[in-house]
């Protein structure tokens, strides 16, 4: 049998009626966002299902929303399987956020806690930095190096690579005028193309650092267990299950640097050969192809999903 893994996606991957086929079909899911309302004190629900839009889009909704459906999704393989996830699988990973419901979803920490610190997490990456005065771009066809040079080039008041997600996909992020420059540099460089990204705050450089201290503090008071299954962790690109090493990735992925390619590459090393997006969107799914173009990819979000991943499974 191929070795799977399950990935789980961060910001950007939000979309108005997220979850909701599976909130009409599934027990297993209603349960999971009952739990993920009850936690946050009622109403994210109602926004995944109607918006508005920039509700949604905001970070502190945003975060546990994805989670959310995840975990709905991850409940209803579950169920649909008569298996737990760890006898599916043999691995999980998330990106940036992702890292929350990869962990909820191998049993490091239940929803409910996931949802609180996704909310904390939210708004302290927001409030980290003021509006307005940070950004981040996506450098497409540059590869990891490429950026590194880029970002040697100068001394810069606040710049740092914050995504290396695909062969040929890196994303700076800081202060606003550091990252003008650098794309006026990355072009002067020949990297065919560089634009900003419409973010609310430069995640994943140091900037982030107020945030990272808040995680810190959450985090301390929270138990985590061995997860089910090993996590491919974002900050060093490998599997993991002590939980205090787990706790402390997890404070130092807000400033540092999202190893996605290289958690990719070193899954398949690791034997796995069927990646499987779990939530909303196709983002981590295209990024597997763009990375890993010999493996199996596929995302699953809905009930027919579901039921097209239990036919390839067996």
């Amino acid at each position: 049998m191929v070795k799977t893994a399950f990935l789980f996606p961060g910001q950007g991957s939000q979309a108005i009626g997220m979850g909701q086929s599976l909130l009409e079909t599934s027990a297993v899911a209603r349960s999971v966002m009952e739990e993920v309302d009850a936690a946050l004190g009622g109403g994210l629900g109602q926004i995944m299902k109607d918006g508005p839009e920039d509700m949604l889009r905001m970070t502190r909704n945003a975060q546990p929303a994805l989670m959310a459906t995840a975990l709905m999704a991850t409940r209803a393989i579950e169920d649909r399987f008569g298996k737990s996830l760890d006898q599916i699988g043999h691995a999980v990973a998330g990106h940036s956020l992702g890292e929350y419901a990869a962990l909820a979803a191998a049993g490091t920490f239940d929803i409910a806690t996931a949802a609180k610190l996704l909310r904390l997490r939210g708004d302290s990456m927001q409030n980290a930095v003021p509006v307005g005065e940070g950004a981040m771009a996506a450098l497409l066809g540059a590869d990891l190096q490429q950026v590194e040079d880029i970002i040697s080039h100068q001394n810069w008041t606040a710049l740092d690579v914050a995504n290396d997600n695909a062969p040929g996909q890196v994303v700076i992020s800081g202060a606003v005028a550091d990252v003008d420059a650098a794309l006026e540099l990355a072009k002067e460089m020949g990297i065919r193309r560089a634009l900003k990204l419409p973010v609310s705050a430069p995640f994943h450089c140091r900037l982030m650092a107020p945030a990272a201290d808040a995680m810190a503090t959450a985090l301390a008071g929270v138990t985590m267990h061995p997860p089910s299954l090993p996590v491919f962790c974002n900050v060093t690109a490998e599997q993991e299950t002590d939980p205090s090493v787990l706790r402390e990735n997890l404070i130092t992925q807000v400033t540092g640097l999202v190893r996605w390619r290289e958690t990719l590459t070193n899954m398949a090393k690791s034997g796995i050969g069927r990646f499987v997006e779990i939530g909303t969107g196709k983002v981590l799914t295209g990024l597997v192809k763009r990375t890993l173009p010999d493996v199996e990819a596929l995302n699953v979000e809905t009930p027919e999903d579901i039921d097209a991943f239990a036919e390839l499974y067996h």
